[in-house]
């Protein structure tokens, strides 16, 4: 994609606040949004989270620096630094909002990887194949996002209730966000999206979101753009 067409796809989608570089996905790739005021009504609300780590069998491990996060929170702030401006009011600077692997167009996680363990869909869907990864561990440290965690010990005993619909991982491997793609393979939405309950939470074909502009007009943010990954994972002012 030349230069000018990567500014027709921002101008499509209202990407006012967003590099060309960031939004060199196709039609045919998926991304995730957050509206940011719709996460602030219910401060303190982590049912996003709960949804995802109940679904995929994420371990409540007891050790904090052992802890697996497929969802975190972090404020504004500190998720994203550079969009911080003297106008934007101090409720909005300080909530906190979902962070989660950012299934980046160049993801660099992917490059370094040995075992071809992590590698990106068709769909553009960043994910993980617990059976090959060897546990280096140069994923998590290529990852400028911080969004992949690594089970430092067998994750299974602490997990409340197993769900049969995802895997149980074993000790010794990296895991994150897969953007719920053996959900979307059954049709159904990303756990996150459905369990909402503020309608923060959108999902879909980018391409669709251009075509239809249901982000037109609106400051659309992605995380550390200055790095060149293009993130699919919006976050809407």
């Amino acid at each position: 994609m030349n230069r000018r067409d990567l500014l027709v796809s921002a101008a499509a989608l209202g990407l006012v606040a967003c590099a060309p570089s960031l939004v060199r996905s196709t039609a045919a790739r998926v991304g995730l949004w957050v509206d940011l005021a719709r996460c602030r009504r219910l401060a303190g609300c982590v049912a996003c989270q709960a949804a995802c780590h109940r679904v995929h069998n994420v371990p409540d491990l007891p050790e904090p620096g052992e802890a697996v996060r497929w969802v975190s929170f972090a404020t504004f702030e500190r998720a994203l630094p550079a969009a911080v401006h003297p106008a934007l009011a101090e409720a909005a600077r300080t909530a906190t909002l979902p962070v989660l692997c950012n299934h980046c167009d160049d993801p660099p996680c992917v490059r370094v990887c040995p075992a071809g363990a992590t590698f990106a869909r068709p769909d553009g869907a960043v994910v993980v194949d617990a059976h090959r990864c060897v546990g280096c561990r140069y994923c998590m440290a290529a990852c400028p996002y911080g969004a992949r965690s690594f089970n430092f010990r067998d994750p299974r005993p602490y997990v409340a209730e197993v769900q049969a619909g995802y895997p149980c991982r074993e000790r010794g491997v990296v895991e994150k966000c897969n953007l719920c793609a053996e959900r979307r393979e059954r049709g159904q939405a990303p756990a996150c999206v459905g369990a909402c309950p503020a309608g923060a939470l959108g999902f879909g074909l980018i391409g669709v979101w251009a075509a239809n502009g249901s982000l037109a007009g609106r400051v659309v943010l992605v995380r550390r753009p200055e790095l060149g990954t293009s993130p699919r994972v919006f976050y809407v002012v």
